[in-house]
């Protein structure tokens, strides 16, 4: 049996110091995961339960170790904003894994921006619609290669950081997000089966704000090196 038309490519992040090669198969996104940024946006910074949207994976670009890539401004927004974010991988998947095995689930670690039309996704919430086009545009999700938890641990706490054109805008530490890795993780698997090969994007701190074509975002997070795209 054939198929009707070309099959799809499989979507993959580097390995960091090798030519291996992640592939991708979902792409969850948790909201509002730093108490200040919460604030930031209106909401409640207390430990509700964390909610979650999703990009496709094909959003995901890859960002070279070393050098700056160029990030396309997308269509249809005068109010294109920048979230830094740890970037999750998973090696295995489970349904209602348990917190305090969760972590035994992670392959790695990278940075990543979660890249928002917000002035979209403002009118999605205004209208109670979904957020697809805020959230999962195309670039949408740029990510610096995987670190290895084999070799980088599990980072429970480190700087988290952005900037634009050399000046700080996102400033915070991985110690401040309301539900851990290992909580995020366990939580989904309540609602999906995860699998081997789903990313999660870990919440942004606060500090958000609109990014120019012109400019140029670099994202670090201390132990998995920084990131660079310069949006054209």
């Amino acid at each position: 049996m054939a198929y009707v038309i070309p099959t799809p490519p499989v979507h993959a992040l580097p390995v960091v110091g090798t030519g291996d090669l992640f592939p991708v198969r979902r792409v969850y996104c948790v909201g509002r995961n730093y108490a200040a940024h919460a604030r930031e946006m209106g909401g409640d910074p207390t430990r509700e339960p964390p909610f979650f949207f999703m990009k496709p994976a094909d959003a995901l670009q890859v960002v070279t170790d070393g050098q700056t890539v160029d990030h396309p401004y997308p269509p249809k927004t005068q109010n294109y904003h920048f979230e830094i974010e740890l970037v999750v991988t998973l090696a295995k998947g489970g349904k209602d894994i348990p917190v305090a095995e969760a972590l035994d689930h992670v392959f790695g670690y990278a940075i990543g921006l979660d890249m928002t039309r917000r002035d979209l996704q403002d009118d999605a919430k205004q209208l109670r619609r979904p957020w697809e086009l805020g959230k999962a545009g195309d670039y949408s999700g740029p990510v610096g290669p995987i670190h290895p938890a084999s070799k980088v641990g599990h980072p429970h706490k480190g700087v988290i950081s952005l900037s634009i054109d050399g000046t700080m805008k996102q400033k915070a530490d991985l110690s401040d997000m309301i539900w851990s890795v290992a909580e995020q993780i366990s939580y989904l698997s309540s609602y999906f089966e995860l699998a081997p090969g789903d990313v999660i994007f870990a919440g942004t701190p606060e500090g958000v704000g609109a990014v120019t074509q012109g400019q140029t975002m670099v994202g670090a997070i201390e132990g998995l090196g920084e990131i660079s795209l310069r949006v054209v």
